[in-house]
This record gives structure tokens, C-alpha cells and sequence, in this order.
């Protein structure tokens, strides 16, 4: 009896000692791990929203990029750092692919993260090279299934949100195209303008100035309605492909046991800095939708999106770069 007294004063003691550190909170610089090279949509979304975060908590927050493996490598050290609020991490839709795409992954996917907020989705734009015959979905269509197999299309890389869209793309039309995936998206988009890639899928803000400038041509968005940033590409369901909408996404992420007084104050001034017109105004001309969401919603749609790529991996028979 003495022994069980001892432990529930243990337990409610460590319990007060959590939430005096969460009221204390923050009381030094915050870091920000991001698990990719500087410039792209992840590390966009995280400064673009860290500093909003900085100004709001009245302390700075520190960017680490650390890339490599999918995203397994950064993400994998928010999930092993201490639950004390200051590391957080941006995790994008490879974070639910990894959990069926890689079986030896070094954390669990749902159960050691603290899901803080959804920041935004981002659909994407398929683009082509100019010299290739299909300036549509219909006509795309029709030159792969006449060529199997001797179309290619890139990717940023095994697993990426391009290339499973593509591979969600590809079943559902019945055609075969050939991958060629990259180490991130500033290669495959290279070689597409070059002509060395028949078509790629990606984030619409690195592709619609290629776009504008002639360099390649788009032929589809994954959106559910045309996007302001790309309004004159049509979607899937205008060209007779219904109910495809794909894309990637961007959210906040701590270790688990991260105090939920610490994780609501994070998602509280997340979903302000997204709820900004500015911020939306300048998210949705990179072609990226605002969220901002509650923990809560953020680890169910995780959740489901885990479920979603994990029909698509195994469908296809995709295995993890060795």
C-alpha cells in the first residue's frame, strides 16, 4: 500500500512539475527541424510560419535543415529529442507515405509525435516538355497507352507525394510510364525543361514560371477547382478523370508527451498566423491552401492519410530506394 501511495505522489508530482514548465514556456529559443534542403515547399512553409510563431511566443526560432532518407532522417530527430516544447519539427505528406513505404522506420508514425497543426495542402501541376504530342489529359492518355511503357515522368524522389500521384494517376487511366526519380524537385524539373523527362508532377510555385516563361507546358492540376495561382490549367474532373484530387501537405509536429498545454499554444498561434490575409493571400500565389487546424484534427488526418498511400504502395508494388 506504501509503495502504490509512493508512486501516485511520484505521478502527481511529475504531472505539476509538466505543467509549471508548460506556463514558463518558452523561455529560450525554440528549433525547427526540417526534414529538407532549404527552399522548397516544406522549408517555405516552415520559416513562413515559424516566424509568425517567433513574433507571437517572443522568442526565436531556430531552422535545421536536415534532409536525407524521405524526410526519415530530420523527422527522426524530433521524435527522439526531449518533450519540452522547444523542438518542433514540418513534416509533408512523406511523413504518412514512410510508414507503409519503409517498414524499418526508427520511430512510429502515429504514436511518437505530439500532432500539433496542419498548416496547408498544396496541390499539384502535371508540366510536360513542349515537343511532347498530348496537350491534355485525353491526348496524354491515348499517346501512352499507344507507346507503353516508352513515356517517362520524374519525381522528387521514391515516395514523394509527385511520385505516388502519378502512380495513383497511372492506375486509374490504365497506362505504363517509365519513372525516373530525382533527389528532389530542382533536378527533375531540369530535365524536364531540357527534354530529358516527358512529364512531372509537383508543387505548382517552382513550376508555373517555367510555365509562363514557354519553357514547358501544363496540363493538369490535382485540385478539386482551379487554383488562382495556375487559373488557366484545368483540373482532372474538367478533362474526364473524376475524383482525383492529390497533392501534399505541410504540418507541425513535437516529440510525444510534449505538454498539451505547450501543443495547443503552438496550434493556437499557427491557425492565426494561417487565418491572416496577408498570409493567405501570399500562400495561394505559390498555389498553397491555408489550414491551420487542431491537434486533434491534424493526427486524424495523418491517420487517414497513411491509409490512403498505403493502397497506392502496395498496389503498385513500390519499394523504398535501398
Amino acid at each position: 500500500m506504501g509503495l502504490y501511495r509512493g508512486f501516485a505522489a511520484l505521478v502527481i508530482a511529475l504531472a505539476f512539475a509538466g505543467s509549471a514548465c508548460a506556463q514558463g514556456w518558452p523561455t529560450k529559443p525554440i528549433r525547427m527541424i526540417v526534414p529538407y534542403t532549404p527552399g522548397g515547399y516544406t522549408d517555405f512553409m516552415a520559416r513562413a510560419v515559424g516566424q509568425k510563431l517567433s513574433e507571437a511566443l517572443g522568442q526565436p526560432i531556430i531552422f535545421e535543415n536536415k534532409p536525407g532518407a524521405n524526410a526519415i532522417i530530420g523527422t527522426d530527430v524530433v521524435a527522439k529529442a526531449p518533450p519540452d516544447g522547444y523542438t518542433i519539427g514540418t513534416v509533408i505528406a512523406a511523413h504518412a507515405v514512410n510508414a507503409t513505404l519503409n517498414p524499418k522506420l526508427p520511430y512510429d508514425t502515429l504514436k511518437d509525435f505530439s500532432y500539433v497543426s496542419l498548416m496547408s495542402v498544396a496541390p499539384l501541376l502535371m508540366i510536360a516538355h513542349p515537343s511532347l504530342p498530348a496537350n491534355n489529359m485525353k491526348e496524354l492518355i491515348a499517346l501512352a497507352k499507344a507507346k507503353p511503357g516508352e513515356l517517362n515522368f520524374a519525381s522528387s524522389g521514391v515516395g514523394a507525394a509527385a511520385h505516388l500521384t502519378m502512380e495513383m494517376f497511372k492506375s486509374r487511366t490504365g497506362i505504363t510510364m517509365q519513372h525516373v526519380p530525382y533527389k528532389g524537385t530542382a533536378g527533375a524539373l531540369q530535365d524536364t525543361v531540357g527534354g530529358r523527362i516527358n512529364v512531372m508532377f509537383d508543387v505548382v510555385g517552382p513550376l508555373m514560371p517555367q510555365v509562363r516563361s514557354g519553357n514547358v507546358k501544363a496540363l493538369v492540376v490535382t485540385a478539386k477547382d482551379r487554383i488562382p495561382a495556375a487559373a488557366e490549367v484545368p483540373t482532372m474532373a474538367e478533362q474526364g478523370v473524376p475524383d482525383f484530387i492529390s497533392g501534399t501537405w505541410a504540418g507541425i509536429v513535437a516529440p510525444a508527451g510534449t505538454p498539451k498545454e505547450i501543443v495547443d499554444r503552438i496550434a493556437s498561434e499557427a491557425k492565426k498566423a494561417l487565418a491572416d490575409p496577408a498570409m493567405k493571400d501570399r500562400l495561394a500565389e505559390q498555389g498553397i491552401v491555408a489550414v491551420g487546424n487542431t491537434p486533434d484534427e491534424f493526427r486524424a488526418f495523418v491517420a487517414e492519410d497513411v491509409a490512403r498511400w498505403a493502397t497506392v504502395i502496395k498496389d503498385a508494388g513500390i519499394k523504398a530506394e535501398p
